[in-house]
């Protein structure tokens, strides 16, 4: 079950769980119950395995031309046994992600259930034969979006929360914003490769060059929008300069050299982790306020 695991890629978890539990807890003042517990624990593994692992199954064929695939980034399983892996990850995906959609649909309303439906309708859409939004220009880059502030968005329509106050709907813009434009330069760096293997993404579309400069203008967007947010959250519109230098960096990128954006990439991975021990601090002292 060890290519099981790596395609639910690990090191990403956090990025689908926290987004729930951080939002079911500040809607509710901090409850903790059974409905919290297996909502986050379904957005931990089995979100993750059915979105990376559905990826990787589909993406098999290009993955192998890709350099950047067999580690953090994304498994990749041996030619010769992917037919028999490929089996085990989706029939690990149905086994792990039923019971828990079951549940959360048993115990959430009408609304609630819809919109984990269609979060989960985005999951599969973005890989699976037939819809592959990956291969959509621009759309590609929301559905990824969707994928992380989906999460989000299920625990607020869960637990009843309103969506239109100045806490809640700026954060969830921005978040789009900076999900759209952290899948866009994630693209760049695949260009040639994507073209060579005869898929679309809104770099190949766009071209490396002018796709590092929407990521760059849409991560600042998302800052500008944090502005409206009350004290002390009105802070977090620092989160995503970081993320506007970083892949700043990578303006002179062109079609030919795109590979280069993959360093701002692996800069990217970690910066997650960074933001999200401010985004935490953050939130405990809006707790704290309010």
């Amino acid at each position: 079950m060890k290519e099981v695991l790596a395609a639910s890629r690990p090191f990403s978890w956090i990025n689908t769980a926290y987004p729930f539990a951080a939002g079911y807890l500040l809607a509710t003042g901090g409850r903790l119950d059974a409905l919290f517990a297996i909502g986050t624990l379904f957005f931990l593994i089995p979100y993750n395995l059915l979105m990376y692992g559905i990826n990787d199954v589909f993406d098999h064929a290009s993955d192998l031309r890709n350099p950047r695939k067999g580690g953090i980034e994304g498994a990749l399983v041996p030619q010769d046994r992917a037919a028999e892996v490929h089996r085990r990850i989706l029939w690990s995906c149905i086994i792990l992600t039923v019971p828990f959609v079951v549940y959360l649909l048993l115990h959430g309303s009408t609304a609630a259930d819809l919109t984990l439906l269609a979060v989960l309708f985005l999951v599969v859409a973005y890989s699976a034969p037939g819809l592959r939004f990956k291969e959509r220009p621009v759309l590609d880059s929301f559905t990824s979006a969707m994928h992380f502030v989906g999460p989000l968005l299920y625990a607020l329509v869960l637990v009843g929360a309103s969506l239109t106050t100045r806490t809640t709907w700026p954060v969830l813009v921005a978040f789009v914003l900076w999900g759209m434009a952290s899948h866009a330069f994630g693209a760049v760096q695949d260009v040639r490769a994507d073209r060579e293997g005869g898929i679309a993404s809104v770099a190949t579309a766009l071209g490396a060059h002018p796709t590092v400069v929407a990521s760059t203008v849409l991560y600042v967007l998302a800052a500008g929008v944090l502005l409206l947010v009350p004290w002390p959250g009105v802070l977090a519109a620092v989160l995503p300069v970081p993320y506007a230098v970083s892949t700043a960096r990578f303006w002179s990128v062109r079609d030919e050299d795109c590979e280069r954006a993959n360093a701002g990439w692996r800069t990217f991975l970690w910066l997650n982790l960074v933001t999200g021990f401010v985004v935490t601090m953050l939130l405990i002292a809006t707790t704290w306020t309010s």
